[in-house]
């Protein structure tokens, strides 16, 4: 995968392993940029899901990672956006599909559930796998809703 700027996106439940992300990608390398939250606060993960999923659709990120505290908040939200694909994972498996057979542009991954060493599992798989194209090209191409 060739690596923009990662977008970065959580909300109270995904805050701690958020700060986990921010260090992997810091140590690896990757320039991010972080839509918050910036506490464990309590917040509402479409605040941040929404400015994440934006700017994947603008191509000021690219990819994406968020975290909720199960995951499934913010991939709702984030895949309300056309031109996101966003998948969950809670094994370096699961993420790796989601590239090779979705080409997912946001790894979405649940903060309650997960730890660091398994979150640092999956981002390497996800970072690490191809979109295989063929026979998913044309089922990626049916995922947005046409007008």
């Amino acid at each position: 995968m060739e690596v923009k700027t990662v977008g970065v996106a959580c909300d109270h439940a995904g805050f701690a392993l958020k700060k986990y992300v921010l260090q992997y990608l810091e140590e690896h390398g990757y320039a991010y940029k972080d839509f918050g939250t910036y506490s464990d606060l309590s917040c509402d993960y479409p605040d941040f899901g929404h400015a994440l999923g934006e700017a994947i659709e603008s191509g000021e990120v690219y990819p994406g990672i968020a975290v909720c505290g199960s995951g499934e908040g913010i991939s709702i939200t984030l895949n309300k956006h056309q031109g996101v694909r966003a998948g969950l994972a809670w094994i370096p498996e699961i993420a790796h599909l989601c590239r090779q057979h979705n080409d997912a542009n946001v790894l979405v991954m649940p903060g309650r559930f997960i730890d660091n060493k398994t979150a640092g599992a999956i981002m390497d798989e996800f970072f690490k796998t191809t979109f295989e194209g063929g026979r998913h090209q044309r089922r990626v191409e049916k995922i947005p809703v046409s007008k």
